[in-house]
């Protein structure tokens, strides 16, 4: 029974249980505007997978013993265009100073580079103009912004549909901050639509949503 697959009502119970436990059934039926007749398989088989436990006259209470499990199943439903920010970016046809600003302005460490129809070009970090600007005294007005960003045969990319797991497990191999999230135009040439960005502080907020028990917010 351990790796039952819990209903969206089953997690909710578990949720109750573990904020507010002990509760009888009844007060967990009232939260939840059901009878608690209707409850009974449900609570059946969160006992039977150990997630709950009962004591007559006291209630229902939360064990922990799943916890794990329920936050791997929770995670494992969950894809990037869940937690994904909006994609900032500049064009191509812009100076590097130019990426400076944005940045700035939109409080960012990473700007995507883009052609014609938010054709991913390539990537521009803080890290990318700062080598630049220490070059000589380059003056940042005058350097195309292409000639600072990291080439799109050099990026790493992910896909809406990715879970966050997946896409958090690139994100640390390949050590870096943020990869812009993106919908295939033309596999053969690799030509990609920026249609989001995730970052570390994405998952880090997702974390802080499921251990408070907001992990619904993330499922329709």
């Amino acid at each position: 029974m351990s790796n039952i697959s819990l209903s969206n009502r089953q997690k909710r119970i578990a949720e109750i249980v573990r904020q507010d436990g002990p509760i009888t059934g009844e007060h967990i039926a009232e939260r939840l505007n059901v009878t608690r007749a209707a409850l009974r398989s449900d609570l059946a088989i969160l006992v039977m997978s150990g997630i709950l436990d009962a004591r007559p006259k006291v209630g229902y209470y939360f064990t922990g013993k799943n916890t794990l499990g329920m936050l791997m199943e929770e995670i494992s439903g969950i894809c990037v265009r869940d937690i994904q920010s909006v994609p900032i970016g500049i064009h191509n046809d812009k100076s590097a100073y130019d990426a400076v600003v944005t940045m700035f302005l939109e409080d960012i460490g990473t700007v995507f580079v883009v052609g014609d129809n938010s054709t991913l070009l390539g990537v521009v970090s803080r890290k990318d103009l700062l080598k630049t600007a220490i070059n000589n005294g380059a003056d940042l007005q005058n350097i195309p912004i292409v000639m600072v960003m990291t080439p799109l045969s050099k990026l790493i990319v992910t896909k809406p549909e990715e879970s966050v797991a997946t896409a958090a497990r690139r994100l640390i191999d390949n050590e870096i901050d943020c990869m812009p999230v993106v919908k295939t135009i033309n596999e053969e040439k690799h030509c990609y639509e920026v249609v989001g960005r995730i970052t570390k502080t994405n998952f880090t907020r997702l974390l802080v949503d499921l251990a408070e028990g907001k992990g619904g917010i993330y499922h329709s």
